[in-house]
């Protein structure tokens, strides 16, 4: 991956171990103002297409540097927060960031990739990813896994690339090129939801290139 991926830290498979492409990125993340404004952008899609009720028990898998979580937070009454990444450096950012108050205490930061972990017993009422799910390769077992951890009832928010031309990642790279949205909401409803909806989620730049990004929200049936 390189420094110019707008991306939260998500299972990787290109070479190195898990998460190793982010470590090194970890501290200068949030430094890129486009990648706070795509954060906003996503967070406000996501507040618009689900119900969040008080006191939400929310996890954000691949949260990177937990952008999108925090751009969430004003639209969240009391929520309780888990946000996991199998980045050592982007969890040592996420623990700094529960330290200086930026993330509400008590925030859970975890060590988790769902392609190669079972899912924990904690159960939510809210799941969130951004452009993580492009980098799975496994992509029906952690559909299943966040099933799994919500409960029924409990919402699911993906954004993600649109498919692309394979251009966004200018290096070796083992995962989607972005998503039909036909076929991933066929995917997530395989996995056990309902209420499957897509819409736009805004932009992410790059080299000079406007890629969209879609909001997948769904409910667990």
């Amino acid at each position: 991956m390189t420094p110019a991926d707008h991306e939260h830290a998500p299972s990787d498979h290109e070479g190195t171990g898990p998460g190793e492409h982010f470590d090194a990125k970890a501290a200068t993340w949030d430094d890129d103002p486009d990648k706070r404004r795509q954060s906003g952008e996503v967070a406000a899609a996501m507040a618009a297409a689900v119900p969040l009720p008080p006191r939400p028990r929310v996890l954000e898998y691949g949260a990177g540097t937990g952008l999108v979580t925090i751009a969430l937070l004003p639209h969240l009454t009391e929520p309780s927060v888990t946000l996991a990444d199998n980045s050592s450096g982007m969890r040592q950012v996420l623990a700094e960031k529960v330290a200086a108050g930026a993330l509400p205490s008590p925030t859970r930061v975890w060590d988790l990739d769902l392609e190669t972990q079972s899912a924990p017993t904690d159960r939510f009422d809210l799941i969130i990813t951004s452009n993580v799910m492009h980098h799975v390769q496994r992509l029906d077992t952690v559909l299943a896994a966040f099933a799994e951890l919500l409960d029924v009832g409990g919402h699911l928010c993906i954004t993600d690339l649109d498919q692309e031309d394979g251009s966004f990642h200018d290096h070796d790279f083992g995962g989607h090129h972005g998503f039909s949205r036909e076929e991933l909401a066929a995917r997530i409803e395989a996995a056990g939801f309902t209420d499957v909806r897509v819409g736009d989620a805004g932009t992410i730049r790059k080299d000079g290139r406007d890629y969209t990004v879609f909001l997948a929200a769904a409910r667990k049936a």
